[in-house]
């Protein structure tokens, strides 16, 4: 903007040919002041603002949250669970070896200062679960659990956080079944724990059998993304005309149209598609998981095997626990094997073999919603008897407010008269030389 440029002025003070009078002048002066208060008042407005997807947790719900990371994690690890905290930030070189392309995308990219490499910011905690297991894990099983939080470059669904407080377990080293039965024990004694109203139902699928298809029908790239759009999209009408074109096309399609039901779908699969060792183990898989399900925790489990979502990161099982009618899951979790980064060791790079892998993981903020704390007994010291108070006095008194403060009471001793906290449901206060307990 130049410097006579009148654009960024109040009308009533850009330049005329008549000389200005007192009330006009003054008028003007009162303007501007409007004016650039007002501009000021709206840049601290925006200053404040936080970005989609982003937002403070506050009061209960911060103490809901901690509460929760808490007790989970310790039921994680008396499960036999290490605890590992991975850093925020990461080499992108360890961070996303072996992430797909929604990950890349979800994932924050900045420039490390002292080394002048990328960084990135992380957006899923597994990755690095990977490497501190390729450090660490040795050729025998591991369990580790973690809770930390995640950033995303975009929200997930309409309402998504961008920064979901991730909490998760993975085991390493055990390719059975056994081990996604223990993951989804612990998981679920893990929500029984925190005496929610709302139930669990699990959604299951197993990405082997359409990855095993597409290599019997020898599928190309194209042809294998146009179906996984199809079957996301559950348009049934495109995928029977796109399928009479394909190889094996009506075994493609009846995944689709009977993959809800293990007995159906082998009785409508191809003789090539049933007799496959690969599909009967994995169909025998979902069949033996959804009866533990059912009979162990009396769970209502749904089977979907053309849920591909995490096509190019999953080998096996995967489910989604839904809470209610949400739409969005609490819990993602399934089987992969995990292709472990390059180590470096000695300037010489040593590609480790792959590793079984399964796990899940869950954004503990939207438990929050379903759990409630016991009501808080707050207690205020009296100010005006703890300034009047005598040496012994205030002894007596530190004594029993920590002592309240160990039995878990919310103690505050006041600055000044005012001070005085919210929710208040005690008096501290002296009677008869002692420090007696009342309710208000």
């Amino acid at each position: 903007m130049s410097a006579s440029s009148n654009s960024a002025v109040p009308a009533s003070l850009s330049p005329s040919n008549s000389a200005p009078n007192r009330d006009s002048v003054s008028a003007s002066i009162s303007d501007l002041s409007t004016f650039s208060l007002s501009n000021y008042a709206a840049e601290v407005a925006n200053s404040w603002l936080l970005p989609d997807g982003v937002a403070d947790v506050l009061f209960e719900d911060a103490q809901k949250q901690e509460m929760l990371r808490h007790q989970l994690t310790q039921q994680l690890t008396t499960h036999g669970y290490q605890m590992v905290c991975p850093p925020m930030i990461e080499f992108t070189e360890s961070l996303l070896s072996e992430a797909s392309e929604d990950l890349k995308r979800q994932t924050f990219k900045i420039i490390d200062q002292v080394t002048g490499r990328l960084m990135g910011l992380r957006a899923d905690i597994t990755p690095q679960i990977l490497r501190i297991d390729a450090h660490w894990g040795g050729k025998g099983i591991a369990r580790y659990c973690y809770a930390g939080h995640v950033v995303h470059t975009l929200p997930s669904g309409l309402f998504g956080s961008r920064i979901p407080l991730q909490l998760g377990a993975e085991i390493f080293g055990c390719t059975s079944l056994t081990a996604d039965i223990e993951l989804i024990d612990v998981l679920f004694s893990m929500i029984n724990s925190l005496n929610m109203s709302a139930a669990l139902h699990i959604d299951l699928g197993h990405v082997a059998i359409f990855k095993r298809l597409a290599v019997l029908a020898q599928l190309s790239d194209s042809d294998t993304k146009q179906l996984m759009h199809l079957y996301a999209n559950k348009n049934l009408p495109e995928l029977k005309c796109v399928c009479q074109a394909l190889s094996m096309g009506d075994d493609f399609y009846v995944l689709a149209r009977f993959g809800h039901n293990m007995v159906t779908l082998l009785t409508k699969l191809s003789d090539a598609a049933r007799q496959d060792t690969q599909i009967a183990e994995a169909v025998d898989e979902l069949q033996r998981l959804t009866r533990h399900l059912q009979d162990q925790w009396q769970c209502q489990v749904s089977i979907d095997v053309t849920e591909l979502s995490g096509y190019h990161y999953h080998t096996g099982i995967v489910f989604n626990g839904y809470i209610n009618s949400e739409t969005q899951p609490l819990v993602r979790g399934g089987r992969f094997d995990s292709l472990h980064s390059n180590s470096q060791s000695s300037g010489h790079s040593n590609k480790q073999q792959p590793r079984a892998a399964t796990g899940f993981s869950m954004d503990v903020s939207r438990l929050l919603a379903h759990i409630e704390l016991d009501k808080p007994t707050v207690v205020i010291v009296d100010y005006s008897a703890m300034n009047t108070a005598d040496d012994a006095e205030l002894q007596t008194l530190q004594q029993q407010v920590a002592s309240l403060r160990q039995q878990g009471y919310r103690v505050t001793m006041p600055l000044d008269a005012d001070d005085c906290p919210v929710g208040v449901t005690h008096r501290l206060s002296v009677a008869n030389k002692q420090w007696q307990l009342a309710t208000l």
